[in-house]
């Protein structure tokens, strides 16, 4: 493709759209992740004996070891929200902003 075209892409208020729409989505999966992430972390630093207690009664599983647990399936759930809206709304979009960018040219 040549500079012209990407230059046509750029300037079509699709791209800017989709740019804006991935950015805002993309930063609010990255805000979430650290605040669980640094969230955890600080329950280390500042309440440790918390995550050492037993989820229940008589159960060897501790607090800490379900967090963790669940913050890594849920971190792998969010990657998949991720790669599904990316795979039909931001590539849709994408696909639009290529097809009218080739229509102009020719």
């Amino acid at each position: 493709m040549s500079s012209a075209m990407y230059e046509r892409m750029r300037a079509n208020p699709k791209f800017q759209e989709l740019v804006a729409r991935r950015g805002r989505f993309a930063w609010t999966l990255a805000f979430v992740v650290l605040a669980m992430f640094y969230g955890f972390v600080m329950v280390v630093a500042f309440a440790p004996a918390s995550l050492g207690q037993p989820v229940s009664e008589g159960s060897k599983l501790t607090v800490g070891v379900a967090a963790e647990l669940f913050m890594f399936i849920f971190f792998w759930v969010l990657t998949a929200v991720y790669v599904r809206r990316a795979n039909s709304e931001f590539d849709s979009l994408t696909q639009e902003i290529v097809k009218e960018a080739w229509k102009e040219q020719k």
